[in-house]
C-alpha cells in the first residue's frame, strides 16, 4: 500500500496471540502508522501454555497494554451450542471450530476498541485465508466506523525467516525459533492442522501430529459409556453431573479423545476460492453432535426434521463465510430454537476405538410409541388404509406408465409432430 493511501490512525487494537507474527505486527504498526497499539487476547480455550506470559510479551513488543478476556463460557453457550442445535457441519465433515470462534473474537475486538477509545483494529490473518473475511465482516457489522489494518496484505514478509529477521530488527525477543511444520488453531471445540505433510492430500497424517486424541488402534480395548442430558436442545449434564457449557465440552474432549473420537481429514472449499487440506480433532463436539441428532430422531416429526437438515447446510455456510452477525443467521436461529423445545432427554453412547455407537435414548416428548409401531395394534393404524394411500401417493407414476412414458426423462421418445393439431 502506498504511504499516501494509509488511513490516519491514532490507536489500534490488535488481535494478539503472542506468536511470532503478531509480536512483529506490534512494532510494525507503530512504525508504519505512528499509532499506539493495544493488544487484545481472546481466551477461547487454546490452553494455558499459549496464554502464559502474554501481557509481558505484548509490552516487550511495544504495546501500551494487553487486555485478555476469558471467553470460554460465552463461546460454548452463545456460539457452539446454537451451532450444535442447528446441526451445522461444513461439507459433511468440518464442525466449524475455527470459523465459529472468529466472530466472537472480532466482537470483543470491537468492544475493546470502544473501551480504550481506539479508531482502528488490526489482525494477523493472511490474505489467502478465510479468517480475514470473518474478522472484517464482523467489524463492519458491529462498527463500520472502525478502520481495519491487515498487515499481511501490506508488508513484504513472505516466510518465517522474514518474520524472524523483522523480529531481530525490532529487538523483539523470540523464545523459540523452531516452529512445528504444521499451522494450528485451537480452542475448546477443536484443534486444526494444516501445512507440512498435509500439503499433499495423498500423505497419511502422521500419528505424532495429533494432540487431542489417541489413535483408534491405541484406544482402550474396552469401550466407555457416556450419558448426555439435554434440555431444549442444550447439553446440560454428562454422566449425571450438571456442568457449565464449557465444562461439558472440555469433559467430553477428554473422554472422546481417549477413545479416538473426532478425527477428520478434509479437503475443503475456502471462501476465497481455493481448496485447502486440513485435519481436525473435535472429540467433544463430535460426541455432542451425534447425541443431539439421536435425540432429535426421537422427538422431531418427519417434516420438521427433514427441513431442518436443509437449514443445517445453510447455517454451516453462513458460519464458515463469516456471516454470523447478519439477519439471516438470527432468522435461522429463530427457526432452530422453535424446534428445540422437545429436544429434552437422555442419550447413552458407547465409545469404542474411534466409533460412536448408540446404546439408548429416551425423552418425555418422544414421538416413538411401541404400541403404535407394532403389527398387531389396529386402533391407531389400520393396515387396510394403506392401500388407498399408496394408490394416491403413486398416482403420477401410474399415469406416466399408462401413457407409455419411460421412467427417466432422458429416455423420452421423440414426438410425431405430424399428429399435432395446429391453430
Amino acid at each position: 500500500m502506498n504511504p499516501q493511501q494509509k488511513p490516519q490512525v491514532k490507536k489500534v487494537v490488535l488481535a494478539y496471540s503472542g506468536g511470532l507474527d503478531t509480536s512483529v505486527i506490534v512494532p510494525w504498526l507503530k512504525e508504519n502508522y505512528g499509532c499506539e497499539v493495544v493488544c487484545f487476547c481472546a481466551d477461547v480455550g487454546q490452553g494455558d501454555e499459549d496464554m502464559r506470559g502474554l501481557e509481558q510479551k505484548a509490552i516487550n513488543s511495544g504495546a501500551s497494554q494487553c487486555i485478555i478476556h476469558d471467553m470460554k463460557e460465552e463461546f460454548a453457550a452463545e456460539y457452539l451450542f446454537p451451532m450444535l442445535k442447528a446441526g451445522a457441519v461444513y461439507e459433511h465433515k468440518y464442525l466449524l471450530g475455527t470459523s465459529v470462534a472468529r466472530p466472537l473474537i472480532a466482537k470483543h475486538l470491537v468492544d475493546v476498541a470502544h473501551e480504550v477509545g481506539a479508531d482502528a483494529i488490526a489482525h494477523g490473518a493472511t490474505g489467502k485465508g478465510n479468517d480475514q473475511v470473518r474478522f472484517e465482516l464482523t467489524v463492519m457489522a458491529l462498527d463500520p466506523r472502525l478502520k481495519i489494518i491487515a498487515p499481511w496484505r501490506e508488508w513484504d514478509i513472505r516466510s518465517r525467516e522474514d518474520a524472524l529477521a523483522m523480529a531481530a530488527k525490532y529487538n523483539i525477543p523470540v523464545t523459540a525459533t523452531i516452529k512445528s511444520i504444521y499451522s494450528r488453531d485451537s480452542n475448546i471445540w477443536h484443534l486444526s492442522h494444516e501445512g507440512g505433510l498435509l500439503e499433499d492430500p495423498w500423505n497419511e497424517p502422521e500419528e505424532a501430529m495429533f494432540q487431542m486424541s489417541t489413535s483408534p488402534e491405541n484406544a482402550p480395548e474396552e469401550g466407555a459409556y457416556v450419558e448426555i442430558e439435554f434440555e431444549s436442545g442444550n447439553p446440560v449434564a454428562v454422566n449425571g453431573e450438571k456442568l457449565s457449557a464449557a465444562k461439558i465440552v472440555e469433559t467430553l474432549n477428554v473422554i472422546g479423545g481417549a477413545h479416538g473420537i473426532g478425527r477428520v481429514d478434509l479437503v475443503e472449499n475456502r471462501l476465497v476460492g481455493m481448496k485447502s487440506h486440513g485435519v481436525y480433532e473435535t472429540p467433544g463436539g463430535t460426541i455432542l453432535l451425534y447425541a443431539h441428532r439421536e435425540l432429535e430422531s426421537l422427538v422431531l416429526d418427519r417434516e420438521t426434521m427433514h427441513f431442518k437438515e436443509m437449514v443445517a447446510v445453510k447455517y454451516a455456510e453462513v458460519t464458515y463465510n463469516g456471516l454470523w452477525f447478519t439477519p439471516l443467521r438470527e432468522a435461522i436461529d429463530a427457526f432452530v430454537n422453535s424446534t428445540q423445545g422437545p429436544v429434552t432427554g437422555l442419550v447413552r453412547l458407547k465409545l469404542y476405538k474411534g466409533n460412536i455407537i448408540t446404546a439408548g435414548k429416551k425423552s418425555p416428548f418422544s414421538l416413538y410409541r411401541e404400541d403404535f409401531a407394532t403389527f398387531g395394534e389396529e386402533d391407531v393404524y389400520d393396515q387396510s388404509h394403506a392401500e388407498g394411500f399408496i394408490r394416491l401417493f403413486g398416482l403420477s407414476m401410474k399415469v406416466r406408465a399408462m401413457n407409455g412414458l419411460p421412467v427417466s426423462g432422458l429416455d423420452m421418445p421423440k414426438p410425431d409432430y405430424s399428429k399435432f393439431k395446429r391453430d
